[in-house]
């Protein structure tokens, strides 16, 4: 696979995310504007639909991404306020998908993070 493969739109699905955050997002992975091999994009997460009183502080309603493709692995870094990384993505294509369906974790570096915050599970699906 290479990284203009991932460009497109993407329906995420977290798995028990924490509280404030929905279980789905979208995703949109376009060329780095800077590095032609690298990814950018953003994550959008309807905050007013998830789980509690309100969303986590530290997280907005649609995050910056950038990142690569780097031997298979997906290495995404999230931004809500373009200055901080409020979030990692660590993910693989699942096998058999032909590059229609991408697995792995999640993990919030936000402000309102636990120190031992666990990983969260994704899922990502391409669009039509």
């Amino acid at each position: 696979m290479k990284a203009e493969q991932l460009h497109g739109r993407w329906a995420v699905r977290f798995t028990d995310p924490p509280p404030g955050l929905p279980e789905r997002a979208t995703m949109l992975l376009k060329r780095h504007a800077e590095f032609s091999e690298s990814l950018a994009g953003t994550v959008s997460r309807e905050l007013g639909r998830a789980a509690g009183t309100a969303a986590i502080a530290g997280h907005s309603a649609q995050a910056a991404l950038a990142g690569d493709l780097d031997e298979g692995m997906l290495l995404l870094d999230e931004s809500s306020d373009n200055i901080s990384i409020t979030g990692t993505w660590n993910g693989e294509m699942k096998a058999g998908s032909c590059g229609q369906v991408y697995q792995g974790r999640w993990k919030d570096t936000s402000r309102s993070a636990a120190p031992d915050a666990p990983e969260v599970f994704f899922t990502l699906t391409k669009l039509p």
